[in-house]
């Protein structure tokens, strides 16, 4: 048994998570913790949950050793968790198979969901279409336009993509229309999360999914770098790719965790997203985290050259891991982010996304501080070919 054992049969990760829903969603969450609870430990349902994990997503993703750059630094080694390699490319399809298995043993046929870099959109469409669903995804009108390959993807796939143009145009009002339309059809409709964010069970439930990573990464450390990690570093918007890799090294005390947060013009231009570093204790989408809000309690808007970390708050368990101090929270600006992408390229072969490139850009910067044999392991949680144009436009080119 391991000593960790968060969150509470509440949903509580210390004073953070919970429940803060309408009164009209409590029944349906109520519904999902008991079927998670149910299942979670059904033979069944983790038995066909790792068949589609092998056969479908192409897991194990390997680690792999940034050997070349490693010298160039000439400092600890890095190396990459490769979940750029995944079916869809991107962590997301860990959760969203998991989740469309609960989905169907609860009878449920219609599938929503909301993204911000798409990755998590086409990873829900993708099991949809796997399983015959009817499904909707809400979209930022301002990621839409950031991410046109993935919203045709999506297309593809035959889900309807739902442009949300309130607030800022971003992953949190696509977050807010997408209750609005569970509050509404609560009863035939399943909602597929994407982060470990939102009410309880949902917290729990995503970072359970996406806990394989580390669960790999602990098998074949050893293997492959003769021992497990000095450092663990990964970026955080909502949190999961983060949590997926983080969770399973809890318990190991040796192992420093980095959660690496988008600063994006500097956090003291009020243009970034980093919540843990620069937000306050509050209450967003269900449950009780660092937010960025203002002295009245509404909620600032955020920026960040990456859509997937363009969001003004953070999971509840990544809140309790810094307030707890088991965790370190830093920021990586866009200009260190699409540095660390183009070296990325040059230098491994290795186009990562501009959310993997936060994390890629702080290992970079810590290589060089530590010895020559120490190591960090980052998580590449997604492939860059959605984020062309954004770095193309940043970069004064025109495709």
């Amino acid at each position: 048994m391991k000593a960790y054992s968060l969150p509470d049969d509440h949903g509580h990760f210390g004073r953070f998570g919970g429940s803060f829903v309408a009164e009209t969603l409590v029944h349906a969450l109520d519904e999902l913790r008991d079927a998670y609870e149910k299942y979670r430990r059904d033979p069944e349902f983790l038995n066909e949950y790792a068949y589609e994990l092998k056969h479908f997503v192409g897991r194990p993703s390997p680690v792999y050793h940034a050997r070349r750059w490693s010298e160039q630094l000439g400092g600890a080694q890095i190396w990459f968790k490769r979940e750029d390699l995944n079916h869809t490319g991107a962590h997301k399809i860990n959760n969203c198979i998991g989740q469309i298995l609960l989905a169907r043993r609860m009878g449920k046929p219609r599938i929503i969901a909301e993204t911000g870099a798409g990755q998590h959109g086409v990873a829900t469409a993708t099991v949809a279409a796997r399983y015959g669903l009817e499904c909707i995804v809400y979209m930022g009108s301002e990621d839409v336009r950031r991410q046109a390959s993935n919203v045709y993807r999506m297309k593809l796939l035959g889900t309807t993509v739902v442009p949300v143009d309130s607030g800022s145009r971003t992953l949190k009002d696509a977050l807010n229309e997408a209750m609005r339309d569970w509050v509404t059809n609560v009863e035939n409709t399943f909602y597929i999360i994407g982060t470990v964010a939102g009410p309880h069970p949902y917290p729990q439930m995503v970072r359970d999914f996406q806990a394989i990573i580390g669960t790999e990464c602990i098998e074949q450390m050893p293997v492959d770098a003769g021992r497990q990690p000095d450092y663990v570093v990964a970026s955080v918007g909502g949190g999961s790719n983060a949590m997926g890799i983080f969770h399973p090294y809890i318990d190991h005390a040796d192992v420093k965790l980095v959660g690496v947060e988008a600063a994006g013009e500097g956090l003291d231009t009020g243009r970034h997203a980093a919540s843990l570093n620069a937000g306050v204790v509050g209450v967003l989408h269900g449950n009780r985290t660092y937010v960025m809000q203002d002295e009245n309690g509404q909620i600032q808007e955020t920026h960040s050259i990456s859509a997937g970390l363009d969001y003004p708050g953070v999971g509840p368990e990544h809140a309790w891991l810094k307030e707890s101090g088991r965790a370190e929270y830093v920021g990586v600006t866009d200009q260190e982010a699409l540095a660390a992408f183009h070296a990325c390229c040059r230098t491994e072969g290795i186009m990562p996304a501009l959310e993997s490139s936060h994390a890629i850009a702080h290992a970079v910067r810590l290589a060089p501080t530590l010895p020559k044999d120490k190591i960090i392991l980052v998580n590449l949680s997604g492939r860059g070919d959605k984020d062309m144009h954004t770095v193309a436009e940043f970069s004064g080119i025109t495709l």
